[in-house]
């Protein structure tokens, strides 16, 4: 368990809650940091909403939806409507307990691969390396879903058909297709309008199926690109520029939330509609409280672009080998 308390140089109430969370913790074990706050950019950036504001791996369980970055200090209500300068040790030790509850049953975190562990890239056997790259070009071709027909001579050439092999590929969650068998989503295009626009360097823009995939296409395809998407909670833009390989974010002070809802079934149903944009750690952590059914964590910009590029970067760098075909016979 994280434990981060942020409050400003000299908080008269900083120790007062460190004590209490000592007292809550009840002998459980912990890493706890504290955070002085300089600024008002740096409080939107952690986000802080006042001094002490205590932060549970990563969230605020004391927070109030709407109450913006502060430096101020901070007040806390009891549950007999008392106000105090940090919260009280049962309810400190409520928020640990749940913490901690909701740890047990939380799906393993995701990992830089993909697919629980086992990345996104499909495997040559059976023409579906071929087919998944197929798809993926075409999306960065056209921003659109490919036709049976675009795919045709791909699957017919590893002796397949284009319905047997998009199956495969959606049976281990490398597409999803819709109920008429057609694809609905490719890791990382999205078929469908979704809240992140990606508009490469050639003019072609796409969607993307969440904002980890949105960060993961510049270096797949190895192009420039511009990301726009919109904070869920205010509906504020976020706008990430890819140029040779570095990214700017605006709000410098966006971030990503990582989650999911399910430890089972495609990410496009457990996982996309918790991967956002957000514009700082406070909005994220609002709409985490907002949205109990996802478990996950705010990430940074550098982590997000590591993870982008690590479950996407090698989808279109390893081609696969082209099958053989046996000689026509003499004769």
């Amino acid at each position: 368990m994280r434990i981060t308390v942020l409050t400003v140089p000299d908080c008269p109430n900083a120790p007062v809650v460190e004590e209490r969370i000592a007292h809550a913790l009840d002998g459980r074990s912990a890493d706890m940091e504290l955070i002085e706050v300089a600024d008002q950019a740096q409080a939107a950036r952690l986000g802080m909403t006042g001094s002490p504001t205590v932060l549970i791996n990563g969230v605020d369980p004391f927070a109030v939806p709407g109450t913006p970055p502060s430096l101020s200090c901070r007040l806390y209500r009891e549950s007999d409507g008392r106000a105090d300068g940090a919260p009280s040790i049962a309810d400190l030790r409520k928020a640990l307990n749940a913490a901690d509850a909701t740890a047990d049953c939380e799906c393993p975190p995701m990992d830089a691969a993909g697919r629980g562990g086992r990345g996104r890239l499909a495997p040559v056997a059976g023409g579906l390396r071929a087919v998944q790259q197929a798809v993926l070009r075409h999306f960065a071709a056209t921003g659109a879903v490919p036709s049976a027909d675009d795919l045709h001579a791909i699957a017919a050439t590893h002796g397949r058909t284009v319905i047997e092999a998009l199956a495969d590929l959606a049976a281990e969650d490398f597409l999803t297709l819709d109920d008429y068998g057609r694809i609905r989503a490719a890791y990382p295009f999205s078929g469908a309008p979704t809240r992140h626009r990606v508009r490469l360097a050639g003019g072609i823009e796409a969607w993307s199926m969440c904002a980890v995939d949105a960060l993961g296409i510049p270096d797949m395809l190895g192009t420039d690109a511009v990301i726009t998407s919109a904070d869920p909670v205010t509906g504020d833009t976020i706008i990430v520029t890819s140029t040779q390989g570095r990214m700017t974010w605006h709000p410098t002070t966006a971030v990503v939330y990582i989650g999911q809802r399910s430890c089972t079934g495609p990410a496009a149903d457990v996982a996309c509609g918790a991967l956002n944009f957000f514009t700082s750690p406070g909005t994220a952590r609002s709409w985490a409280e907002q949205h109990p059914d996802y478990t996950g964590e705010v990430v940074d910009q550098a982590q997000a672009e590591a993870l982008g590029r690590s479950i996407f970067g090698s989808l279109l760098a390893s081609e696969p080998a082209a099958p053989l075909i046996p000689p026509e016979p003499c004769g």
